[in-house]
Parts: structure tokens; sequence; C-alpha cells
């Protein structure tokens, strides 16, 4: 039988002092709020759910970093011996965004009505996906939560210090075109034509830069609404076909490992992906058939997914694991040593591990190799634009000091 769904109240009363008393409390109807009320000594005047946000907006979204956060904290409780019931509600305490205490006290009360952890968790799929899922069930089922925990919260911790680097990578470079865009625009739609009213009675010809510039100045001022409006149509339009198009994504994904420096960076992150989720899997006794699958999903990336998926069916056919990932043509040599290692001395999970910390490393040193790169690039990239237009706007005032 399905329990209540407890929410919020707002309640009004005063206490034995007769000192009008206010707050929140979590329940599943009025009558009970106003009988915890009791047993503290308040005389309640009005109970109300607690209304929600207009539009929404005030509710911040759960994000990653917050299912992190969460899995560390209920794995330090639990290594703390913390009741797994009382650990929930503590981090709830805790826990800032309204949705993300809501989804805890969810779980809260998914587990004091006597289902696993396990299974509470499968209840919102947004947030955890199945390889999480199956490792929170594998340490309940051998006794051993707090370990699991402390190993899932690692795992999830490491994935999102990977994608933050990614992000990082990617933004960088990002931000200094858009900067330049901007610079650009401006000077163009702004700057340009204020000296080109200055020559219009300039009475001679003009350098032919000058007049390239003015003639782009000119399509600017004219189109820059249509400009600005295309560019974001084009943003939207490619966030929604990776989105919604497989074969879009796919064709993303192939290219990213394709470009220059960055490539070199999201190969690195897929790869430390792909062995950081292995050693979590196979530590935790998954099979290593399953274990790839799991590991095919988290991947992050088209190309390594499908020859991750490669690997399993080889795996299942008897082949050796060190040997299917060689046959792809796609992992580093020395993971595949790695593997190899791992495999002969019954150790794969610690040998993965070794590969993802050496791998992640890689990606950092990456990232920071590639602002120190990108910094005197900027420069120069701005400098060119920026005086490039304003030497084509002096220049025909250089010519006619040298006329003179």
């Amino acid at each position: 039988m399905a329990t209540a769904q407890s929410q919020v109240y707002v309640f009004k009363g005063r206490n034995k002092d007769g000192k009008t008393i206010q707050g929140e409390m979590r329940g599943n109807n009025p009558a009970l709020i106003k009988a915890q009320l009791r047993k503290q000594g308040i005389l309640t005047r009005s109970v109300k759910k607690k209304p929600k946000p207009l539009f929404g907006g005030a509710s911040k979204p759960i994000k990653p970093a917050d299912i992190a956060l969460f899995t560390r904290q209920m794995a330090t409780m639990m290594k703390a011996g913390v009741p797994l019931v009382q650990s929930f509600e503590i981090v709830a305490d805790g826990a800032e965004k309204p949705l993300l205490k809501e989804m805890i006290n969810g779980l809260h009360e998914e587990v004091s009505a006597g289902n696993s952890f396990g299974s509470a968790l499968r209840k919102h799929p947004k947030y955890f996906d199945d390889l999480f899922c199956s490792l929170v069930e594998a340490g309940e089922q051998a006794g051993a939560l707090d370990t699991m925990l402390d190993r899932v919260a690692l795992y999830k911790e490491k994935t999102e210090q990977l994608k933050a680097k990614i992000k990082k990578a990617l933004t960088y470079p990002i931000a200094v075109i858009c900067v330049a865009i901007v610079v650009t625009g401006i000077l163009l739609v702004k700057v340009v034509p204020t000296f080109a009213t200055t020559y219009e009675g300039f009475g001679a010809q003009l350098p032919a830069f000058t007049l390239f510039v003015m003639a782009i100045s000119d399509f600017m001022v004219a189109w820059w609404y249509i400009i600005l409006f295309a560019l974001i149509i084009a943003l939207f339009a490619f966030k929604e076909a990776r989105q919604r198009s497989p074969a879009f994504a796919d064709a993303v994904d192939k290219y990213m490992l394709k470009i220059p420096i960055i490539g070199d960076i999201v190969y690195n992150a897929v790869v430390a992906r792909f062995a950081r989720t292995l050693s979590t899997t196979f530590a935790a006794g998954v099979p290593l058939v399953e274990a790839l699958e799991s590991v095919a999903g988290a991947s992050g990336n088209a190309v390594f997914r499908d020859a991750i998926l490669k690997v399993r069916d080889d795996v299942t056919t008897g082949i050796q694991i060190n040997i299917a990932l060689k046959a792809t043509n796609l992992f580093p040599t020395m993971l595949l040593q790695l593997t190899s290692i791992g495999e002969e001395s019954g150790s794969l999970d610690d040998m993965m591990e070794k590969a993802a910390v050496h791998y992640e490393e890689a990606v950092d040193n990456a990232v920071d190799n590639l602002t120190t790169l990108l910094e005197p690039m900027i420069m120069s990239v701005l400098g060119v634009l920026v005086g490039g237009l304003l030497i084509a706007m002096y220049l025909p005032i250089f010519n006619l000091g040298q006329v003179i």
C-alpha cells in the first residue's frame, strides 16, 4: 500500500507564553501537522500548503554536481555509522535547493516505508542512471552499502571534475571568439560610420582598405539584426538537432575528436571516463560483460560507445578484453598494457584505477597548456581586428599628411 506523499505546510500559532509562532513543517496532511505542533505546546491558528513559486522560477534545478555532493554526504554518514534513514534527514536539512531537499525527503519516505535504497533511486531516473542504481543495489545486497556509496561518490566526483575540465577547454576559445565578434561588431556599427560621415566631403580617393571596411560597415548597419537573429536560430537549431537526432549527435561526437588540441583533450577525457567506470563497476562485483555495457552508456562519446559495445560482444564470445580493445584501434597503448596486466594478475579494477588517474592528469595538464597557449593568441586576434579597423579608418588621414 503506497504511503501519502508528504508536503511542506506553513503554520501560524501561539506557544504556551502566548507568543506568535510561525514556520514550516513537512507532513502528510494538516491534521498531522497540528498534532505534532500540539505536542510541542503550540496552539495552531492556521495550517496551509506552502505555495509554489510563481512560474517555478525560484527553484534552482538539480545538477549532476549536486548529486555528487549528495552521494558523498551519504557515504560520509554511513561510514560514520549513522543509520540510513537518519542520514537522509541530516543531508536533507543541509540541502539548500528546494528541489534537492524535496527529492531527498522522497527517498527518505521510500526507505522508511520498507523499500530498498536502490529501488527508491530508480524512481528518479532523471538524476540517477542505471549504473548508479545498480552499484547501490550491489552494495545493499553485499551488506557493504557504506563502502559502495564511497566508491560511487568518488566516481561521480571524478566524472564531474572531468566534465568541468572539458567545459573549461571549450569555453575559453568560444569566449574569445564571442568577445572578438562583439568588439568588431561595435566598431563596425558605431565607430566606422562616424569616420565615413567625416570622409564624405574629403574630396579625394579613399584607400582600397578603407573602402573595404566601410562597405562591411554599411552591410552590418543595414543587416545586423538579421545576422544576430540568424546566429540565434543557428545555435538553437544545433542544440535541438543534437538532442533530437542521434545521427547528428554521433557526427558531432566524431568531429569533436578531430578538432586540433581540443580533440586530444576530449579523447583523453573519454578514455579516463572509460577506465574510471570500468574500475568502479568491476570492483563492485558486476560481471565484466554487464560492466562493459554500463561503461558504453557512460562513455559520453558515440565513437567510443560503439567501440565498447563491440568489445562487449567480443568478450561474450571468450576473447580477452585487452585483445578486444586492441582490435578497435581506438584505445591508447598504455591503457591496453594496463588492461593486459590487470587480466593476468586478476587486478583489473586496480589497473583501470591507475589508468583513470593517468588520463585525468593528462586532461588537466592539456587544459592548462591550452589556456597558456591561447593567451597570446587572444591578444593577437583582438589586436589584428581592432588595430586593422583603426588603421583602415586613419589611413586616409595618414595619406593626407603625406600629400601635404
